[in-house]
């Protein structure tokens, strides 16, 4: 996931994507039926070679050899995740590729690795550091409520396997049949937990209605079962500059800030500014409260400010009201030093239409696209 670019229309991305999924699945089904392709070889990086099996999607024929590329649908076409370069001619691009692609990775040949069939040699490119991609074996450690739709759920991992990750990056997690549910399928989710636990992971789940992976976390999953995780993944973390941090965040975008923020506090290094602002419709939908508060009596420079856009009566809320984003631009305005904003970085996670919001924000007050990097929920 590239967090340094501006985002396309996710809506309109998940609308036509939605409805050319379901036609290109289609297609792969009578295709696999039809068409046998024997052993094929791809050349990765042009430097690794594997024997596979043709004829199924090049996500799923690399994840099968221990080479897992990020896909937050689970490989259905829905997400433009699983991007990646393919250097050999295998077609033209899909209309199920097309929404999620802009015009310079079309010409330059990326791909939804999801999209494409290995069907005969091919050759791609993709960052080095997937190949340092592990699936792990968990068992669910713990599950904790920590809003009325948000879960804190607490991952061990296997005896023998440990996890190195930035703070910031994600992870995906396995999710099996169940119900209605008839195929496996993966969604990705920001860590929560420290990097130095390294046998640990933890994710914050919020309940979305009709959500795959969030109906079966909330509804089914359970302590002391066995689940599988992928990651790490992306590239969304701290940049090693002495730039005044903006970090904006949402519902269950606290995640990467929380990992990010013990993480700094662990280091006790920190000598640059950091204004975390966290969004939030009433009191109920705000958590870890007093675990911020600590944090800004550990961490030099840093200061955590919370704002409802629609608090209760019973909230009696006396702090910051609004938008986060008409917050955020008050503070950067009238309240951060002028010292402090000679050189700021954007650090978001939340919706594509918070995130949008926040990056018009950030450079209506000097903040340029190449310093803003974001986590989206799309």
């Amino acid at each position: 996931m590239d967090t340094t670019l501006l985002l396309p229309s996710v809506q309109n991305a998940a609308v036509i994507g939605g409805i050319t999924a379901a036609f290109g699945f289609l297609v792969y089904l009578v295709d696999s039926l039809v068409n046998n392709y024997g052993i094929q070889p791809i050349t990765i990086n042009n430097k690794k070679q594997l024997q596979v099996k043709g004829g199924s999607p090049l996500l799923f024929t690399l994840a099968e050899q221990g080479i897992f590329v990020p896909s937050a649908c689970g490989g259905r076409g829905s997400c433009g995740a699983c991007k990646c370069k393919v250097v050999t001619d295998v077609g033209p691009h899909l209309p199920t590729e097309i929404p999620y692609l802009t015009d310079g990775e079309i010409k330059q040949n990326i791909r939804l690795s999801c999209q494409v069939k290995v069907k005969g040699p091919i050759s791609i490119e993709i960052p080095e550091e997937l190949f340092n991609v592990k699936r792990f074996k968990t068992t669910v450690e713990s599950i904790k409520s920590v809003t009325y739709d948000i879960k804190e759920v607490r991952f061990r991992l296997e005896k023998g396997q440990t996890i190195d990750f930035k703070a910031g990056q994600y992870a995906q997690i396995v999710i099996p049949p169940y119900g209605k549910i008839k195929e496996s399928t993966q969604r990705a989710y920001s860590m929560s937990s420290k990097p130095s636990d390294k046998e640990h992971i933890e994710l914050l789940i919020r309940l979305v209605p009709n959500g795959i992976a969030t109906t079966y976390v909330h509804n089914y999953l359970h302590q002391g079962q066995h689940v599988e995780l992928v990651g790490p993944f992306g590239d969304f973390h701290v940049r090693d500059t002495n730039a005044t941090m903006l970090c904006i965040a949402g519902g269950s975008g606290m995640a990467p800030f929380k990992s990010i923020l013990h993480d700094i506090a662990e280091k006790g290094n920190n000598k640059r500014p950091i204004w975390y602002f966290f969004g939030a419709r009433a009191v109920r939908d705000l958590y870890y409260r007093d675990e911020m508060r600590e944090l800004e009596k550990v961490i030099p420079n840093f200061h955590y400010i919370e704002a409802l856009s629609d608090p209760l009566p019973e909230d009696k809320w006396e702090g910051e009201l609004g938008l986060i984003t008409d917050v955020l631009d008050r503070y950067i305005k009238n309240v951060i030093p002028a010292e402090e904003k000679k050189e700021m970085e954007g650090y978001l996670c939340g919706s594509p239409g918070m995130i949008n919001a926040c990056i018009r924000v950030m450079n209506n007050n000097g903040v340029t696209n190449d310093k803003i990097y974001y986590d989206s929920f799309a």
